[in-house]
């Protein structure tokens, strides 16, 4: 008996195919990594200056190969009151909303300042950070997820 011939089959796809790669919401949200720099505690004289200035950075890091506009506001309050019998309000000062572009995992860091009227214990994470990818036609951006609360401990001397 004679075995049939045996043929390889070759399968191809042409080069320059674009494969659409639509990311899911999950990765949209998680396109830019936030991390706030601050002192745990700070010592201030409310009775020598009343308002308290602390310096803040705030370093965005883009996760993605892709460039990604990025928007903070810092005009965020936390609305629960439990939020601020306990950590009580304070004000950024200046520029209240950036708008900034980042490439492929570049990493912005952007000063602020922390204004504060009293002695408490805070909490610094309350910008608000939107992305979404520079080529994505989209009419609004995806908030980012946020981190952890970022306590400081305002003393007065």
């Amino acid at each position: 008996q004679e075995l049939p011939e045996t043929v390889l089959l070759k399968f191809f796809r042409p080069e320059n195919t674009p494969v659409p790669a639509r990311p899911t919401p999950e990765q949209l949200s998680n396109l830019i990594k936030t991390t706030l720099h601050y002192p745990e505690s700070f010592n201030h004289s409310f009775h020598q200056k009343s308002l308290c200035l602390v310096p803040v950075t705030l370093l965005l890091s883009n996760c993605s190969q892709a460039v990604v506009d990025v928007t903070i506001d810092l005009r965020h309050k936390p609305t629960s009151s439990e939020a601020l019998e306990i950590h009580g309000s304070f004000t950024w000062l200046g520029q209240t909303q950036y708008k900034l572009q980042l490439k492929g995992q570049e990493v912005y860091s952007l000063q602020l300042k922390a204004c504060f009227i009293h002695t408490g214990v805070y909490n610094l994470g309350t910008p608000r950070v939107f992305a979404k990818l520079v080529d994505q036609v989209t009419l609004f951006e995806t908030s980012q997820q946020n981190s952890m609360p970022a306590l400081i401990i305002i003393n007065n001397i």
